[in-house]
């Protein structure tokens, strides 16, 4: 094996090794929120169960905040499934854009509620290091529910009474964790029924 051969082989190993440190505290984090979502977590909590030292958390995520930021991203884009939801904003139809964002949203949120909800009570509790992560979440979701209203303005299926930004506010709160949650843990129902009720509530309410 050549020099440059050997150099390059060696950064590889480097950067897996690198790669496989950074999943282990994500898991850890992810385990502890699961199992004890009440509980506070510490950065020496998260680096006893991953293996490694408090000092190598640091190391990879910079703080605490970038910690959370990473464990909320990779929960959002990479545990929960979130490209369904993406798949659902992509349907030329706005109104089976709605159907299909609310019900994959919903289920996203109903595979790993414990960890849901204990992320966005920390925000409240921790603002300083979970209150971004999540406030970010919440901008995107944001975004995606004004892009929502105008589309079912431009299709011509938002009621005539209602404006692009009333809707999108409903589409807002109907699409939220919370609602999700006074209906799956609130009111005991199942996921589909779930979804069915918040589908059947944002058409009732926004669509001709």
């Amino acid at each position: 094996m050549t020099a440059v051969a050997t150099r390059k082989y060696e950064q590889r190993l480097r950067a897996e090794a690198a790669e496989e440190t950074r999943r282990n505290i994500l898991d850890a984090v992810y385990d502890r929120l699961r199992r004890a979502p009440s509980a506070p977590v510490s950065v020496e909590q998260v680096a006893r169960t991953a293996g490694v030292s408090r000092s190598t958390v640091y190391l990879v995520f910079g703080s605490r905040a970038g910690l959370f930021d990473a464990v909320t991203t990779d929960l959002w884009w990479h545990r929960a499934g979130f490209q369904a939801v993406v798949d659902a904003v992509e349907h030329p139809d706005a109104r089976e854009h709605l159907r299909g964002g609310i019900d994959s949203g919903v289920r996203v949120f109903a595979a790993h509620r414990d960890v849901f909800r204990a992320l966005f009570s920390m925000a409240q509790l921790d603002a300083d290091a979970v209150g971004g992560a999540i406030a970010r979440i919440e901008e995107n979701r944001a975004g995606g529910m004004a892009h929502l209203a105008h589309r079912l303005a431009e299709q011509d299926v938002l009621r005539p009474e209602i404006t692009v930004d009333e809707a999108a506010d409903l589409l807002w709160l109907l699409a939220s964790f919370d609602s999700f949650d006074q209906l799956y843990t609130g009111r005991n129902l199942p996921v589909d029924d779930v979804s069915r009720t918040l589908i059947a509530t944002a058409e009732r309410t926004l669509c001709r």
